[in-house]
């Protein structure tokens, strides 16, 4: 049994859904400084939510089973900011070799390019100059984005907080109120979506937790054994910009081969590099994304791409990430709803659930 809808032209269910998806891309454009924090807290929360669950089983407060996880969550993620930190700041202490190196590797291309384009480097050298004019005729309004984007880390380093904290303390008082705002449909339904939508969201952010530390482990495991110069820093950054999807592979790709060209003596270790970082790419989307996050977040390439790229355009990179959970709940959404089962039809992604089932066949 699904929630119900009245039998409608489709002229007229489709305008309404254009129109209905114009609203929510205006929404997110321009109150996305206020709805990202909150929906980044969203996901905090369901992931949090079964610990506050234990603790309150065991005769803890309510209010005090919020702060607890909420601490123990903070505390982990500081961990991980502080390790990503001195793993930077041991990369810029070399920061005088790695510049000489640069030099060193600009002045041959330079060469190369004299050699090979008939362009001298002097001329060369009154382009990179006027480039970096250029640069510095922008440079306060880089500032400008640069301080706004501070300010916007700090905003969510206060709010994601304060947001969970009232997710989780007033979650009974939320669900009754989605129930209440559906009393045409069933709330047996209406209860059934609110649970799909919040493990969907707990087995994507968990899975994804899992995964990067899975990926950080084989890049670092790879990078150590050919005895690659910032094996750790390097390993860290791949992990972390895998997080993001289809776009962040490739610039780990790209940032990684450079600071190894940069900083080892053989060129060769660049294209290991580029092998380990691919190897460990293709275990992750054959195997590990499958098994571990896409089982529960059963959507399609198209889809999960157009998301990306709609999340990217309307909300920079945290849309990027938001756009998979996103995507996946409106699925949820759209499989219960008459009228909107097409679109979660075209969500979905059948022949992936049958290659989840060969690989746990496979490894049981």
């Amino acid at each position: 049994m699904t929630i119900s809808k009245e039998s409608d032209p489709f002229y007229r269910r489709l305008s309404f859904n254009l129109i209905s998806i114009s609203l929510i891309a205006t929404a997110l454009y321009i109150g996305q400084d206020i709805l990202l924090p909150l929906f980044f807290s969203m996901l905090l929360a369901a992931l949090l939510l079964p610990a506050v669950k234990f603790l309150q089983r065991k005769k803890i407060p309510k209010i005090l089973s919020v702060i607890l996880s909420l601490i123990i969550s903070l505390v982990l993620v500081f961990g991980v900011l502080y390790f990503l930190t001195t793993q930077v700041l041991n990369f810029l202490d070399d920061s005088d070799m790695i510049k000489e190196k640069f030099d060193g590797l600009l002045h041959d291309g330079q060469k190369w390019v004299s050699q090979n384009f008939h362009v001298g480097i002097r001329k060369q050298n009154q382009y990179i100059h006027d480039t970096a004019e250029k640069i510095k005729t922008s440079g306060p309004a880089l500032v400008g984005k640069t301080f706004l984007s501070l300010t916007e880390i700090f905003s969510y380093l206060i709010f994601i907080p304060i947001y969970t904290f009232l997710l989780l303390y007033y979650k009974d008082l939320i669900k009754k109120f989605l129930v209440d705002s559906f009393k045409n449909s069933s709330e047996e339904h209406v209860v059934t979506i609110l649970q799909e939508c919040q493990n969907v969201s707990q087995h994507y952010i968990l899975g994804l937790l899992i995964e990067m530390t899975i990926v950080f482990t084989l890049n670092a495991a790879g990078f150590l054994i050919l005895g690659i110069h910032y094996a750790i820093f390097l390993a860290l950054v791949g992990a972390l910009l895998n997080l993001i999807p289809y776009v962040g592979m490739l610039v780990a790709n790209v940032f990684c081969m450079i600071i190894t060209m940069i900083s080892s003596p053989e060129l060769s270790d660049v294209l290991w590099v580029g092998v380990v970082l691919m190897a460990v790419q293709f275990i992750d989307n054959n195997f590990l994304m499958p098994l571990i996050v896409g089982s529960k977040v059963r959507i399609n390439a198209l889809a999960t791409i157009v998301g990306v790229l709609i999340g990217g355009a309307l909300c920079g990179v945290p849309g990027m990430f938001l756009a998979i959970p996103g995507v996946a709940v409106l699925k949820v959404i759209f499989d219960r709803v008459d009228g909107l089962k097409a679109w979660g039809m075209l969500m979905g992604d059948p022949s992936a659930d049958k290659q989840r089932e060969k690989l746990k066949d496979a490894i049981h």
